[in-house]
């Protein structure tokens, strides 16, 4: 995915404040924390540029690993059991399902190393040839990139209806 996980994670925001009945924290945190867990697992393409040289492909880090987003996601959830009302297990939470979010629509197209670090094999449900250079290019010119495109309007539209009111537990 190239355009769609930052408009991914304010549609998971909206979605999550629709149905969680009270907050610990505002609705404005919901939404941001949920974004930047939907970009989260890209911050690796810094080390991909700036340090590896893009020798390795950047969804074997760490940062790509479903079981750090499923493992960050059974932490927060025990840490809310744990902590009632405390605002920091629920963003942990929602953090780590916007990441979980991520690594699911990268599954699309792009491989994902399911069973990491246990497995060495990539998982896509499809494959985008490689026709095109630049490489970016077989990806926006793929019938994939209308699903982004897609999303991307929804959250757009969705951005400019009026946003789901939540008041934070005091």
């Amino acid at each position: 995915m190239f355009i769609a996980h930052l408009p991914a994670g304010y549609l998971l925001a909206r979605q999550l404040l629709k149905k969680i009945r009270t907050l610990p924290v505002s609705p404005r945190a919901v939404t941001l924390t949920a974004m930047a867990g939907a970009v989260a697992p890209d911050l690796d393409m810094l080390y991909f540029y700036l340090i590896d040289n893009g020798q390795t492909h950047h969804h074997k880090y760490l940062s790509h690993w479903p079981i750090l987003w499923i493992g960050l996601l059974c932490v927060s959830w025990l840490a809310m059991g744990l902590m009632k009302r405390k605002p920091l297990p629920f963003l942990a939470l929602i953090f780590s399902v916007g990441g979980l979010l991520h690594i699911l629509l990268d599954s699309v197209v792009g491989d994902i190393w399911w069973l990491a670090p246990i497995v060495d094999q990539p998982y896509a449900l499809f494959t985008v040839p490689a026709r095109f250079q630049p490489w970016w290019l077989n990806f926006v010119l793929h019938w994939s990139f209308f699903i982004e495109l897609l999303i991307t309007v929804w959250a757009a539209r969705a951005s400019s209806s009026t946003a789901p009111s939540q008041k934070p537990r005091n």
